[in-house]
């Protein structure tokens, strides 16, 4: 049975300790789900716009440099090759798509997990129901400084 730290909505701490719904908090923590949802977070992030210009997208290079016999030297086709200064590039890369989709109930799961870690470790607040008069960023930031939480990971 897990338990976490429990506050008022005026921002003081309650003497006993909040307990956490069985169904929800069984304690168990999937680290192979958890590593795959944010593997998958991080790849999303990812703008896959990185590109180089391969031989057949630079200008210039449709004439042969020199003929084929008789210079002594090796024989070209062309001055975009990728071996020749202002050359393309062989396997550079190209514009992709990182986008990874999870399951629902994966990401549902991976949800709990995160959950159940921060409940094991103690990093687990309640706070009671806050009734605000208006949508106030001072207000909540002042709540949130009270409780101890600002510039906490």
């Amino acid at each position: 049975m897990l338990e976490a730290i429990h506050y008022t909505a005026g921002g003081s701490r309650r003497p006993a300790a909040f307990t956490l719904p069985e169904e929800l908090f069984d304690g168990t923590v999937n680290e192979p789900v958890l590593h795959q949802v944010i593997k998958a977070y991080l790849n999303n992030q990812r703008q896959g716009t990185a590109k180089t210009k391969t031989r057949s997208f630079i200008s210039g290079g449709n004439q042969k440099p020199w003929k084929q016999k008789g210079t002594g030297r090796a024989r070209q086709g062309s001055t975009r090759a990728p071996h020749w200064r202002g050359g393309g590039t062989v396997f550079g890369p190209i514009p992709r798509d990182y986008t990874t989709d999870v399951p629902r109930k994966v990401k549902a799961l991976a949800r709990r997990s995160a959950l159940n870690a921060r409940a094991r470790e103690g990093r687990l607040h309640v706070v009671e129901k806050v009734a605000l008069a208006a949508p106030s960023t001072k207000t909540l930031a002042g709540l949130l400084a009270k409780l101890g939480f600002d510039g906490q990971k």
